[in-house]
């Protein structure tokens, strides 16, 4: 099999003549992206790197292609359904006997909850429970990957599903009523796969700083090799998402060199968290076949080095209607007054971001301003001149769990009542007007 040796300071991917990236991923179009460290073949130099040639003619990686790219709709109506599950993007895959168009249609499945930490091994069986279907990338046709949240075989919410919480919540009337939006900027980080380093650093070392002013730096938004290190990877995650029908509206380049940051949204109540999570394993996917580990931390790298989050943009019907300056305005003091709920829900280690550096507002202090990236809640210049919009909630941890972050938004801002004293303290104290 021919292998591809990158070199340290850039992550570089080679398609193969025969592949359309019009059609769905496949080996095919992966097989250009294998990194490994042992070589075997004839190489040649090339620099400080080495490039050996992918092998065509009757090699066992072809005929390993054919059958993953081969089409069986002509053969067969049955389709493969992968059971996406976990906080930690497990899955399995079952034969279904024809395509569906609903998860209403899909059988409820079971998993060894004991190997995932999920249940104890003298009662291991959990449930999947299909909740969220999209178009398979992967493996094209009519198959599928299917979003599941998990249950007891008594039919109750193991601890970690968070989506049946969030559900609740998104099937109050007041909810319903408000028809909460949802647009989240997830942040990721890419990793050498031996050395757990980034992508594009030289090992155990530093590229180039990000400059004191952040976004003055070389590398947000930027394009070269030594500036942007795993584009292909990001370009091929957003093709995919539009291919699943996940609403992926943009990817970008972040501050730290190998971050990236995609977005997703508008997407409505539950379907955001959905939408996520099934982009979070696509990606997962990819970097798995591109031998590059995907990096959901925080604060991958100490020092002065951006962060990595996973800010929530969030509108209700009356934030985007006339007045609704006024009412982002009272979810921003329900916010306040519920600081401390949502940062010990908003990810595992922010708070080694969240430190009033980097872009970011001290993980102790609620704030809030116009256009002010150094925030816990941003409001937009464009909101403020029009008296109606959303607000970009910054707290979050790329590695949040959306349901539950989602939930939240929609719980406080929406659900929550304060009592009239703590609301007026709350509006001294942030030197908000409501």
């Amino acid at each position: 099999m021919g292998q591809i040796l990158a070199p340290a300071t850039q992550w570089q991917m080679r398609v193969p003549k025969c592949s359309s990236f019009g059609s769905p991923m496949a080996t095919k179009m992966w097989s250009s992206l294998l990194l490994k460290q042992n070589m075997h073949g004839a190489a040649k130099a090339t620099g400080k790197f080495r490039v050996l040639a992918l092998q065509s003619d009757n090699s066992t990686v072809n005929r390993v292609e054919q059958l993953l790219n081969m089409d069986v709709s002509p053969y067969t109506d049955k389709i493969i359904a992968e059971y996406i599950c976990g906080i930690d993007m497990r899955s399995k895959s079952r034969t279904i006997a024809k395509p569906v168009e609903h998860p209403s249609e899909l059988p409820k499945w079971n998993y060894d909850g004991s190997s995932t930490g999920q249940a104890p091994g003298d009662d291991s069986e959990v449930i999947l429970y299909p909740q969220a279907i999209f178009k398979d990338p992967f493996r094209g046709g009519n198959n599928i990957l299917v979003i599941c949240d998990a249950y007891t075989p008594a039919g109750e919410p193991i601890p970690t599903n968070k989506r049946h919480k969030a559900a609740e919540i998104f099937s109050n009337k007041k909810v319903v009523d408000e028809v909460p939006w949802f647009g989240i900027e997830q942040e990721y980080t890419l990793l050498q796969q031996n050395v757990k380093w980034p992508l594009g650093w030289p090992v155990g070392g530093y590229p180039g700083p990000q400059e004191i002013y952040i976004r003055d730096g070389p590398y947000y938004c930027g394009a070269g090799a030594d500036k942007s290190f795993g584009r292909d990877i990001s370009n091929s995650h957003y093709k995919a998402c539009l291919y699943a029908g996940i609403n992926i509206s943009g990817t970008n380049g972040e501050v730290m060199p190998g971050q990236w940051e995609y977005q997703v949204g508008p997407s409505v109540s539950i379907e955001a968290g959905d939408h996520i999570w099934c982009s979070r394993y696509i990606l997962e996917r990819i970097t798995e076949q591109a031998g590059v580990v995907l990096s959901l931390d925080p604060k991958p790298i100490e020092g002065d080095w951006n962060g990595a989050g996973c800010h929530t943009n969030y509108s209700t019907k009356s934030m985007r209607e006339e007045g609704g300056f006024e009412v982002i305005k009272k979810a921003i003091l329900n916010l306040w007054l519920r600081h401390k709920e949502h940062i010990s829900a908003y990810g595992e280690g922010n708070e080694r971001r969240l430190t009033g550096k980097h872009e970011t507002a001290s993980i102790d202090t609620f704030s809030w301003g116009v256009a002010n990236r150094g925030c816990s809640i941003r409001v937009g210049r464009d909101t403020e001149k029009n008296g109606k919009g959303y607000l970009e909630d910054r707290r979050p941890a790329s590695n949040m769990d959306p349901y539950v972050v989602t939930g939240l938004l929609a719980e406080t801002t929406i659900l929550y009542e304060p009592t009239l004293e703590a609301e007026a303290l709350a509006a001294q104290k942030i030197a908000l007007k409501v």
